[in-house]
């Protein structure tokens, strides 16, 4: 019987030890197997499909299981830029569907995209049903063609704004919340009944910066004057025919016909081509030295019930990266990546604190992308430089904090909730009762406190007063250009000039190679795993969401 159960407990180890080293050895070879380069022939025309997110940190992905990957605005650039250099690639046929980037995002693509035409070889985009976004990125192409009975769907732009008051007041909930900054109205969708005058001034600030920069792009992209393209704008959206007869685009053809032109036009019987999602997996030249890219996208949150969703930037994650960087001596600089509203106003302190001791040990530029707001601004601050795009929204020096009283809602229900309480202000997050003079004073005195420290952060980092700072927080959003004017940031531009400034920051020698390294990585089988089984076990936490101070910008900018 001993014999037996030894035998028993012998197998199972030996089936275990098979098991790890199965799991261990498919999460080094499919990775592997998957991202092999592929041969690019001479004569090659690269097909860049653009669709769908477009975001800033590596996704975690099963391969084969998860294909294509989505894009990040760093791939993309650097893939397009590196085929304007390969002289086997001959062309490049564009096919932007349903591109979901941000504005400064897009503005980073289209640059790389202009590269490529300004290397001579032909950019020819492909639409179908094209939204505003498609056609910003097309308008860089020295050829558009689109099917027959399409549209295309350029129209203007507008921006929404959603106010609750009305309807929790008849549901009998009453919002409790205060904000420093005159324009931090991030409650406002709960607190108000209609727009105030500051967000007024905000969006529609926002709403001239994007029409003024899409017309005046699509003018130098068509070879157009920007009233003409205003005057497209007034009479959008257009028919396939129509968008060919104003000059929005060049020719009505099906695909095959493009490729067919395009094969002519490079002297091929048939057009040879290679997909872009595959081309960027050839390697990239050896660099001697090596920069980190250290991405930081999405709502700042501590709370494990959050952290598993892909639009959250952990700070305990950012936080390991970050000291990984610090001790790691093969790095010569990094480019902190910042994608983010903001958010939980904890967390980005202790954000900050780390940036600032790697920011000690070797040079930090910050780049921001779409967003860099309110504790999405926070971090960048102990950056040697910040740079930012002009279309990115950033600023938004505030904070606010808040609850709901739903006293009168169980009222309204029929239910009776006591409490007993020990302590003057137990109950100050408390759902059931509104808060009280006293708790409202605490309340004020504590997001008080939060925003000085705020204000006074940026004021240091900066180099300027905290009188100086004050003038231009008030959790006022701010461009990236109106932001460099208030001396928030260093420089206008994108990835390429972060890049170059960390090299000169490092003291990397003119004409010596340099290699990019991502971070935090999550490309493999195991980290994929690792994200589904953390969004697993978030899902049956119970305990409530924590009350937290944000720092968050006011509103998410989606302007249609």
């Amino acid at each position: 019987m001993r014999r037996f159960a030894v035998g028993i407990l012998a197998g199972f180890t030996v089936l275990l030890i098979i098991g790890v080293a199965t799991w261990a050895a498919l999460g080094w070879l499919l990775p592997w197997l998957h991202d092999r380069p592929p041969s690019v022939q001479s004569g090659s025309t690269l097909v860049l499909r653009i669709s769908g997110r477009v975001s800033e940190a590596e996704p975690a992905r099963i391969p084969w299981l998860e294909d294509p990957p989505p894009w990040t605005c760093w791939r993309l650039a650097q893939t397009i830029q590196r085929a304007a250099a390969d002289p086997r690639i001959a062309a490049m046929l564009l096919m932007p569907h349903g591109a979901q980037a941000g504005w400064a995002q897009l503005a980073e693509i289209r640059a790389a995209l202009g590269s490529f035409r300004q290397s001579g070889k032909p950019l020819v985009a492909y639409l179908r049903s094209p939204s505003t976004r498609d056609y910003y990125l097309a308008s860089t192409a020295d050829r558009i063609a689109g099917p027959p009975s399409d549209l295309l769907n350029i129209k203007g732009f507008r921006a929404e704004m959603l106010y609750a008051r009305g309807a929790l007041d008849k549901l009998g909930i009453q919002p409790e919340f205060a904000a420093m900054g005159r324009y931090k109205d991030g409650a406002d969708i709960f607190t108000q009944s209609a727009m105030r005058p500051e967000t007024r001034e905000v969006i529609s600030t926002l709403l001239d910066a994007r029409y003024n920069d899409f017309s005046s792009a699509v003018a130098a992209g068509r070879n157009r004057a920007t009233s003409q393209v205003k005057q497209w704008i007034d009479n959008g959206p257009f028919l396939s025919r129509e968008a060919q007869q104003q000059g929005l685009t060049d020719i009505v053809e099906f695909e095959e016909q493009t490729r067919e032109a395009l094969a002519r036009r490079l002297g091929q019987k048939e057009l040879r081509t290679i997909a872009a999602v595959d081309y960027q997996k050839v390697p990239p030249p050896k660099g001697r030295h090596r920069i980190a890219l250290l991405t930081a996208e999405g709502d700042i949150t501590s709370d494990s019930r959050l952290n598993a969703l892909t639009n959250v930037l952990d700070p305990k994650e950012f936080v390991a990266a970050v000291k990984q960087l610090r001790d790691d001596t093969s790095i010569r600089a990094v480019i902190l990546r910042i994608n983010s509203p903001g958010g939980d106003a904890v967390a980005a302190e202790e954000m900050t604190h780390q940036v600032r001791l790697l920011a000690e040990k070797k040079p930090v530029i910050a780049s921001m992308s779409d967003v860099a707001a309110s504790a999405g601004y926070h971090i960048a601050t102990p950056a040697h430089v910040i740079v930012a795009d002009a279309r990115t929204v950033t600023g938004s020096i505030g904070v606010f904090f808040g609850k709901f009283a739903f006293a009168g809602l169980y009222a309204k229900l029929g239910i009776h909730k006591e409490m007993i309480t020990r302590g003057r202000y137990a109950a100050i997050d408390s759902e059931t009762t509104p808060l009280s003079k006293d708790e409202r004073a605490k309340l004020h005195a504590t997001i008080t406190a939060f925003y000085t420290d705020f204000v006074n952060t940026v004021a240091a980092a900066r180099r300027r007063t905290p009188r100086e700072i004050e003038a231009v927080a008030q959790g006022r959003v701010w461009l990236g250009d109106e932001a460099q004017r208030n001396h928030l940031v260093d420089e206008l531009g994108g990835l390429a000039l972060a890049i170059q400034l960390a090299r000169e920051k490092a003291a990397i020698p003119v004409g010596d190679t340099v290699a990019i390294d991502v971070r935090p990585k999550r490309a493999g089988l195991m980290d994929a795993v690792r994200q589904r089984l953390s969004m697993l076990q978030a899902a049956t936490v119970s305990e409530p969401i924590q009350t937290q101070v944000w720092k968050r910008l006011p509103f998410d900018v989606d302007i249609h």
